[in-house]
């Protein structure tokens, strides 16, 4: 028994206009997860082994929601905004960076007896760049706060891990590393085959992020369709013993009419024999306990 953990960068529940990419077209394994209305006005969904429900992202601080502060509040179960008083990103503030150093869900599980693995892998360039400058994002940082590894060519070449593209063309294309490009099913197979050996797995897809600020109907539909046929395989193939949790941090790509992030509800999605952990979480803060349930059902 397993949690796998996706976690979506910037997607909240948005309106129905021609401004939510959402709504433009159909993702099925979205259709799949909310019951085919994945928008602001979306019924919750509690029954049998499927969760679905809008949790807070505001963190009861005003402003727009910001990576930083969302994710770190995500990975740690604290209101990372409440503590330095303001939204902050897309790095983590000074003032919160202890809360991915001691409190995250890796360190938790690895408390708790449990193995963890972060999927992502990073090419050589980003490991140049953060260890000159000591910059390190919210999952970098609580990985190697955990004594954990994090993923480069090796992993990719053995198939242990996955590129943030999920696909691997941005790696050969744009740096000239000599890795195969993989179609999102083959990466969700690459995903699945490592769940075995872990009791937590988790992978980061930020580009739903990066396509909200860029604001075009055809970025966001490049980067859905191969997160749409990822998250597809990957429910339809888990095995029944695991549990898969999907989550954001704050609204962005729902809504293209802006560049910014929004103030908007952000979905959680829980499939599998764990739902019970999650009935009460009403914000990012309550993801990482629900997460916590799940593994220590698995003792």
């Amino acid at each position: 028994m397993a949690v796998i953990f996706i976690f979506i960068d910037g997607v909240g529940l948005g309106e129905t206009t021609d401004q939510n990419p959402f709504f433009v077209d159909s993702y099925k394994s979205f259709q799949i997860l909310s019951d085919g209305n994945f928008s602001k006005n979306a019924k919750p969904i509690i029954s049998g082994q499927h969760l679905f429900k809008a949790i807070d992202a505001n963190l009861d601080v005003e402003g727009l929601p910001q990576s930083g502060t969302g994710q770190t509040t995500l990975f740690s179960g604290e209101n990372a905004s409440k503590v330095i008083g303001k939204h902050f990103g897309p790095y983590p503030h000074s003032g919160i960076k202890y809360l991915l150093k001691e409190q995250s869900i890796f360190h938790a599980a690895t408390e708790a007896g449990k193995n963890s693995y972060f999927v992502n892998a990073y090419p050589p360039i980003f490991f140049e760049h953060a260890n000159r400058r000591n910059r390190w994002s919210c999952t970098t940082l609580m990985t190697k706060s955990a004594d954990m590894k994090l993923n480069s060519t090796e992993e990719v070449l053995e198939e242990k891990a996955l590129t943030a593209e999920i696909v691997q063309n941005a790696w050969r294309e744009r740096l000239g590393i000599d890795i195969p490009k993989i179609d999102a099913t083959e990466a969700a197979r690459r995903l699945l085959n490592v769940v075995p050996d872990y009791d937590l797995v988790m992978y980061e897809y930020y580009l739903t992020d990066k396509a909200g600020h860029n604001q075009t109907i055809e970025g966001a539909q490049l980067v859905l369709n191969t997160l749409d046929e990822f998250l597809l395989h990957i429910i339809k193939e888990k095995r029944s013993e695991d549990t898969l949790v999907i989550t954001s941090d704050h609204g962005n790509l729902e809504d293209l009419s802006t560049k910014t992030h929004t103030r908007n509800e952000v979905p959680l999605f829980v499939i599998g024999e764990g739902i019970e952990g999650f009935k009460e979480v009403e914000s990012l803060v309550g993801v990482k306990d629900g997460i916590m349930k799940v593994l220590d059902q698995s003792s």
